[in-house]
């Protein structure tokens, strides 16, 4: 794709999401929101082939009726409370809308069907961009307009997309469809909360994002797309595959990498707020996620093909690791010891 159009549609993203982030009024979070689903969809198809051209018009059809959703249910509230304001969203069939719509666009049970899809026909990059900027801007709609929102719904539906996020990835042969059914089950601890403690769905937030933009550099950077090309990807970069090996368990929110510090909070606070079953719940069924990190995480590790075909062994490449993946590497490793000292912050 040419620079400067990417330029353009960098760019793009980055002021929908500014818009989104930072509007009071319905109508500009809804431009905010366009302006990002626009941008997005040039990126998603830019590799010209028919799976790419299906997930942008999947992605586009999907976003389309959850903006439209959007703006039926601002407007629903503007109509019975006389005004705009996004905090303001008091009515009760408004909220239901919204909570539907914003379930929509991050991709929660039950409207998760297009998610995968869409990784899958992306590139590697794009579909970081998917993952975790896209995300951005519905969380920050949630977390507006959480006190308005029904707790019940939310529970039923984090613990339906964990439940589902888990489930569906055991079977995956495919590295982006594994990880989008890990954010299918990460949206889950996010929505389970936000009513409750909105600061550590965004805490959750960003340490996925981080977590998330390793393991997506780092397989940019060894060319990996299948459980098949992991296993011999060993040979390519070693240290860089142990890192990622590191990552994946840290994604799955084993103790005492960073991972564990949002879900070790999130129980806590549902504990506080009476809701032990909830939690109980919703840690067992983190169980099934663990599964597929831990067999991508074997797979990582695993230094010869588990038989005896011949497979093609990768030349070791000499190019440097990415700053950005070190720094990222670091944070998603070993951020729990300093965990006193970011709840200070939060």
């Amino acid at each position: 794709m040419n620079p400067q159009a990417t330029l353009i549609f960098i760019t793009s993203l980055m002021l929908g999401t500014t818009i989104t982030i930072s509007s009071n009024h319905w109508i500009m979070a809804w431009t905010g929101l366009e302006i990002n689903t626009l941008a997005i969809l040039p990126l998603i198809s830019k590799s010209h082939h028919p799976r790419a051209i299906e997930a942008a018009t999947k992605y586009f059809l999907t976003q389309a009726a959850a903006s439209a959703l959007v703006l039926f249910s601002s407007m629903t509230n503007a109509w019975h409370t006389g005004q705009w304001d996004i905090t303001q969203l008091t009515h009760p069939t408004s909220c239901l809308i919204l909570t539907s719509a914003i379930a929509m666009k991050l991709g929660l049970v039950p409207f998760h069907f297009w998610f995968p899809e869409v990784l899958q026909g992306s590139p590697l990059t794009t579909g970081l961009i998917l993952s975790t900027i896209m995300k951005l801007p519905p969380i920050a709609l949630l977390y507006m307009t959480s006190p308005s929102l029904n707790p019940a719904l939310l529970t039923t539906l984090a613990i339906l997309s964990t439940a589902l996020g888990g489930w569906m990835g055991l079977n995956q042969t495919q590295i982006r469809k594994i990880l989008a059914f890990s954010s299918i089950s990460h949206l889950g601890w996010m929505a389970i909360i936000i009513v409750y403690n909105p600061k550590l769905t965004l805490l959750n937030f960003y340490l996925y994002a981080v977590m998330t933009a390793t393991i997506f550099l780092t397989l940019n950077t060894t060319k990996v797309l299948k459980l098949s090309t992991l296993l011999t990807a060993w040979t390519k970069a070693p240290s860089l595959n142990t890192m990622l090996l590191l990552a994946l368990l840290s994604l799955a929110g084993l103790p005492p990498l960073t991972g564990f510090l949002p879900k070790w909070l999130i129980i806590q606070e549902l504990t506080k707020q009476d809701m032990a079953l909830a939690a109980t719940l919703i840690s067992l069924l983190s169980l099934l996620s663990l599964f597929f990190y831990l067999r991508l995480a074997y797979c990582t590790a695993i230094t010869l093909p588990p038989h005896t075909t011949n497979h093609m062994k990768q030349w070791r490449t000499n190019k440097p690791t990415n700053v950005t993946i070190a720094i990222l590497t670091t944070i998603t490793i070993m951020l729990l010891p300093i965990a006193p000292m970011i709840l200070t912050i939060v």
